[in-house]
């Protein structure tokens, strides 16, 4: 029989850095344009202030997922490097090590060496990789990967505040990305709930308040400092 079973977490990896990105890129530019329109800057200001936040979004969403899941991927190289020095040097410990992990997820002790034995027979390295390290290919760090996914799902959402801003007419500008964005990041957290399995309105509310609040603390200080009084 066929393994029919639907699991979701090989997209854990994907699908935070792109829902981090997606929200990042919604929630900072809709909240630079409102702070800037809020601040009574023109049109072209405006457009212009939200396509750098774009670009210089996407750039540091790129590298901060780079560089902050390439340490991760360097902890766990050394870490399997160190496993493999010690499977080499002392097997019959590593195999120890093994037989006391299952005693204590419920195995008795006989059945436990039994599958130990088996598993440093088939694949000790795989073994100890995920049982003692809890490192998986599922699960293992994949910088590239993340790195496109935040700035990719980045640019994407900065660009669906600017659409509204090319839109819509300037006197509506505070209303319209408001509105928008909220629905936006409505959206987004419902969409990453369906895909990752999560209770969906829970998810959507979660994304839409955090956002709502950057908005408006940002266009509070635009309407604070703003030049056009």
């Amino acid at each position: 029989m066929g393994h029919t079973e639907i699991h979701r977490a090989q997209r854990v990896g994907w699908l935070r850095a792109a829902v981090l990105g997606a929200n990042d890129g919604i929630v900072s530019t809709a909240s630079l344009v409102l702070g800037v329109a809020s601040s009574g800057a023109n049109p072209h200001a405006i457009l212009v202030a939200g396509i750098a936040a774009l670009v210089a979004g996407a750039m540091s969403m790129a590298a901060g997922e780079y560089v902050s899941v390439s340490s991760q991927a360097d902890t766990e190289g050394a870490d399997l490097s160190r496993e493999s020095e010690e499977l080499s040097a002392d097997p019959e410990q590593e195999k120890a090590e093994l037989v006391a992990i299952y005693v204590e997820r419920g195995l008795d002790p006989e059945l436990a060496n039994t599958v130990a034995q088996q598993l440093m027979v088939h694949d000790a390295f795989g073994a100890h990789a995920r049982d003692e390290l809890g490192i998986s290919k599922t699960l293992a760090a994949r910088p590239v990967q993340a790195a496109f996914a935040s700035a990719g799902t980045f640019s994407v959402g900065a660009a669906l505040p600017l659409l509204v801003v090319l839109l819509f007419p300037p006197s509506t500008f505070i209303l319209a990305v408001s509105g928008g964005s909220l629905l936006f990041l409505a959206l987004l957290g419902s969409f990453s709930a369906k895909v990752g399995g999560a209770p969906v309105i829970k998810a959507a509310f979660r994304v839409t308040f955090w956002g709502a609040l950057a908005m408006a603390l940002t266009a509070g200080v635009g309407a604070l400092f703003g030049v056009a009084a």
